[in-house]
This record gives structure tokens, C-alpha cells and sequence, in this order.
């Protein structure tokens, strides 16, 4: 699911920036970017994003709005700068360039200005537990906003839902009217090879009676409502169920395919391909629900 946060706070000497990012992903995957002085939380944090947003792909952004500049030096290498100017002027003159050495040259080469740790006066480094207030808060924004989004794709998947409830009753309704057609169409076709010759009624009850058997989809019906109503429970969970759904999703479609098998009737037939669309609509759905 998507979902944005922010937040920013006094950590140690300085004041820093977290935002965080999600889409849809079916895992856990965090990409964090972080200062270099907050790679020792990297681990606790990752593990507790992985807690609070659970699913989805989360990007982690960290900077500070004004870092702790107190906690650094920038130390000056003479003798680094002596040998860069003196090796500077020897290659001028003996390739007879024009130009002259200045402070903007010299600066610029590595190791002659550098920024270091201060002192016993430096600052400690950052703790998980002075950076974990403002990960909680950006998280939980994340969280309101994901939860607003899965409200609406709930709303979305109940109607989903009722579609296919509403089609199962039409199908169910169809139902009684396939068998007794196939029972008229048994009887002249029985007919029609006897040549007008004594039908064994009994034998003709029989057939029909297998023949209703295999046409059945009671308890095809019975587990389809059963996974309706599952489903409907899940989406009031205020639990992750994306992976729950996309199981009764599958079972959903198993037993769609069960009917349309069985059909034998061209008004059930297309009762139950409509079903198919509204299952795969469902199921592209999930794609965006934790």
C-alpha cells in the first residue's frame, strides 16, 4: 500500500529529518538511506519498520536539518600543503606553464584540509533510542495514511464481493430449471432411439438421477458462500490480510470453475464468466492491500 510520513526532532546536538516512503510490494523490503553516523541504528530500525508497516516496499530517508557540526574539526596539513605547492611551481616551470599557485588550488587537493572527530568534547555516537521517537512518528503517519487508502480498497472489495454473491444466487435460481430441461431432453432423446418402443421407466429414473448427480452444485455453492463470508470477516480485521485474501481469492475461483464446468447451460455459462471478471478485479486489488 502507499503511504507517506515525516517527521523531525533534536537528536544529540543536531536536528534530523526522517521520511519514509511505501508501495505496494507483496514482502517486507526496506531501502534506508542514512547519514553515515546513523549506520550503527540501521539494523534496529529496519527491524522495527518491519514491525509496523509489515508489507510493502519502504524507502527510508534520513538527513539532518542541522547536523551536529560541533562534534567536527577541519584540521590543516602544512606540510601536506607545502609539498603540493612546491611540486605545483616545479611542474610549471619545468613544462614552462602559465598560472600561478593560490589558495583555491592548494584546498582543493586531498589531505591538506580534513574533518575530523574533535576532542574529549566530541559528540557520542548516536544510540537507536534517541533516533527511535522520530522513526515512531514518521511510521505512524505512514500507518493513518495506509489505513485511509485500505478503508476506500475495503469498500472497493465489499462491492466486489456482493457481485459475486448476487451472480451465485442467480446461478442457484438457474439451477433447477438446467435439471428439469436436461431431464425433458433425456426422455425424447430416449424416444427418438426406441422408436417409439417401451422405455424402461425405471432404468430412465436412474439415468436421471445420476445425471442430476453430476450436475449438482450444491456444495460448490455452500463452500462459495463460505469463503464470502470469510473474506467479508477478513476486511473488518484490523489485522494485515492480503495474504489471507489472496488464498480465498484462489479457493473463490476454484469453485467458479467447478460450476461453469457443470453448467451445461448457456445462462449459467455466462452468469459464471461474469464471475471470472468480477474475481480478477478482486484479485488485482489485493495487490494494493496489506
Amino acid at each position: 500500500m502507499t503511504g507517506f510520513g515525516s517527521a523531525e526532532d533534536r537528536v544529540s546536538s543536531g536536528r534530523l529529518r526522517i521520511e519514509i516512503r511505501t508501495v505496494n510490494h507483496r514482502y517486507f523490503n526496506a531501502q534506508l538511506k542514512l547519514p553515515a553516523d546513523l549506520g550503527g541504528v540501521e539494523i534496529e530500525m529496519r527491524e522495527r519498520l518491519r514491525q509496523l508497516l509489515e508489507r510493502g516496499h519502504v524507502a527510508v530517508t534520513a538527513r539532518w536539518i542541522e547536523g551536529p557540526a560541533a562534534a567536527r574539526e577541519v584540521t590543516v596539513d602544512l606540510s601536506r600543503a607545502k609539498q603540493v605547492v612546491a611540486a605545483a611551481q616545479q611542474l610549471k616551470k619545468k613544462l614552462k606553464l602559465k598560472g600561478s599557485v593560490d589558495l583555491a588550488f592548494v584546498a582543493r587537493h586531498p589531505d591538506v584540509l580534513t574533518a575530523t572527530n574533535g576532542g574529549a568534547g566530541s559528540e557520542p555516537p548516536v544510540q537507536w533510542s534517541d533516533v527511535q521517537p522520530v522513526v515512531e512518528r514518521a511510521a505512524r503517519d505512514v500507518v493513518a495514511m495506509r489505513e485511509r487508502e485500505g478503508q476506500a480498497l475495503a469498500a472497493e472489495l465489499n462491492a466486489r464481493l456482493n457481485a459475486l454473491e448476487a451472480a451465485a444466487h442467480t446461478i442457484e435460481e438457474q439451477a433447477p430449471a438446467r435439471l428439469t430441461a436436461e431431464h425433458e431432453r433425456l426422455k425424447h432423446a430416449v424416444a427418438a432411439l426406441t422408436a417409439g418402443a417401451t422405455i424402461d421407466a425405471q432404468r430412465l429414473a436412474l439415468e436421471i438421477a445420476l445425471l442430476a448427480d453430476r450436475l449438482d452444485i450444491t456444495e460448490e455453492l455452500v463452500r462459495f458462500r463460505s469463503h464470502v463470508a470469510a473474506a467479508r470477516a477478513a476486511l473488518t480485521s484490523d489485522q494485515a490480510v492480503g495474504k489471507q485474501l489472496g488464498f480465498l481469492a484462489q479457493e473463490l475461483l476454484r469453485e467458479v470453475n467447478t460450476m461453469g464446468s457443470k453448467a451445461n447451460d448457456a445462462r449459467i455459462t455466462h452468469t459464471v464468466i461474469a464471475m471470472k471478471g468480477d474475481l480478477e478485479k478482486f484479485r488485482e486489488q489485493l495487490e494494493n492491500l496489506e
